[in-house]
């Protein structure tokens, strides 16, 4: 009876919310289940941090002025709680030293009980194959005493485990030379992340503002061009965009897409091809080729397999989604480090994930756009015709924050190209 007052007494000491600060952890699901790496990107800030898939990512999150008042961080938190197959116990460990961790039903029968020594700092133990019931931890060792409540739902148990997944490694373990390591990023509260996880040849975009810790799934789709570039892709509404521009030299059977750099040549063609803005090399890498619309709503398809040219009506899904063309363009549009320039009140915010970046075009007589400091618009070509001579284009503007959305671009204009999951 001793023991059940005393774990409700330490319960009561220690209520169980969760910490201000927030661990995210990375999966795949797909084509991949495997997270090689992640880039997460806060756009707020215009700060970012590289990690391995299997690393903790550690928001340190501020408030800002307008915030609720923060709250004091608890000795030991939960989550999630209530779990299914596992859950985490997040605390500090004021020294290096043995820890005894226990679980114990409510009527006060011990289910587990583990004994780790763990470094002086933050701590993370993952607890599974606990079933369906409500629980009680006990964090115990020379410098401290934890507790809280779990409270499980997994209606299939295994053998009950606690371990180590360990911002600080098992001294004594060699096994956790390879456990994840915890990565810290600052983080003020309502800032928005564009998580990038990476599995081989995929690449899957995901926009977040955290409110909580989490697992981020990354849903990998191949997108995959004739060239074998490999293009990030992300979900946008209940559509599947690629999330960089067009940059193949071949339709999907393999048959080249001509290059033609020079204005005369390219003023008089009625068949696909292709440039770099300016005839520039190093500008495919960021933005893309430019291509005229022969290419673009070419029937041997310049899309990857399983992907499509966008449509305008596709199109204006997409921008209806984001609340409408008279401000959907800045959402489209990529912040930090890019061209888009002058007028800040259009600076891009890119909470869809879309990035796009300020790629130019090329008219139909074969000039420049007419860019400073190749800074101006974006054209995307549709497959949607308006005319023999013309095409549906959506373009995004340097000094709007709309998407202009026209028929009237000449089809031999050179403008870039995104595709959408079939």
């Amino acid at each position: 009876m001793r023991k059940i007052l005393l774990l409700f007494f330490l319960i009561a000491l220690f209520p169980n919310t969760h910490a201000q600060d927030y661990l995210i952890t990375f999966a795949g699901s797909g084509a991949s289940s495997i997270v090689d790496s992640v880039i997460v990107e806060n756009i707020t800030q215009c700060k970012d941090t590289i990690l391995a898939g299997s690393d903790v990512l550690h928001l340190m999150v501020t408030l800002n002025s307008g915030s609720l008042p923060a709250i004091q961080r608890i000795p030991l938190s939960v989550w999630p709680n209530p779990f299914t197959d596992h859950c985490f116990l997040e605390f500090e460990l004021p020294e290096t030293e043995n820890v005894t961790v226990g679980i114990f039903t409510v009527a006060g029968k011990q289910l587990i009980q583990t004994c780790l020594y763990l470094r002086q700092g933050h701590q993370l133990l993952q607890v599974n194959g606990i079933g369906q019931g409500i629980y009680l931890v006990s964090v115990r060792s020379k410098s401290c005493s934890y507790a809280a409540r779990l409270a499980s739902v997994n209606p299939s148990p295994c053998i009950p485990g606690i371990v180590s997944i360990a911002v600080q490694k098992l001294l004594h373990s060699p096994e956790c030379e390879a456990s994840r390591s915890v990565i810290e990023m600052q983080y003020t509260a309502g800032d928005l992340l564009k998580i990038t996880g990476k599995s081989g040849i995929y690449r899957t975009i995901v926009m977040l503002v955290p409110t909580q810790s989490q697992l981020v799934t990354f849903p990998f789709v191949d997108c995959t061009d004739a060239d074998m570039n490999h293009y990030a892709i992300v979900q946008i509404g209940s559509q599947l965009w690629m999330a960089e521009n067009m940059k193949t030299t071949k339709y999907r059977d393999g048959s080249a897409i001509p290059e033609v750099p020079d204005s005369a040549g390219w003023s008089n063609l009625t068949t696909g091809a292709w440039c770099n803005y300016h005839n520039d090399t190093t500008e495919a890498a960021l933005y893309g080729h430019l291509y005229n619309w022969y290419a673009a709503g070419n029937v041997r398809n310049l899309a990857p397999m399983g992907w499509h040219v966008s449509s305008d009506t596709e199109w204006t899904v997409l921008i209806d989604y984001l609340g409408g063309d008279a401000i959907a363009g800045q959402k489209l549009k990529e912040n930090c480090s890019t061209r888009w320039a002058y007028i800040d009140t259009t600076w891009g915010t890119n909470v869809a994930g879309f990035s796009a970046r300020c790629a130019n075009f090329r008219s139909a007589t074969g000039a420049w756009s007419l860019a400073p400091n190749n800074d101006h618009d974006c054209f995307f070509w549709t497959t949607t015709e308006f005319s023999l001579t013309s095409a549906f284009t959506n373009a995004l503007r340097y000094c709007y924050r709309d998407v202009w959305r026209s028929g009237f671009p000449n089809k031999k204009q050179g403008a870039s190209v995104r595709c959408i999951h079939d």
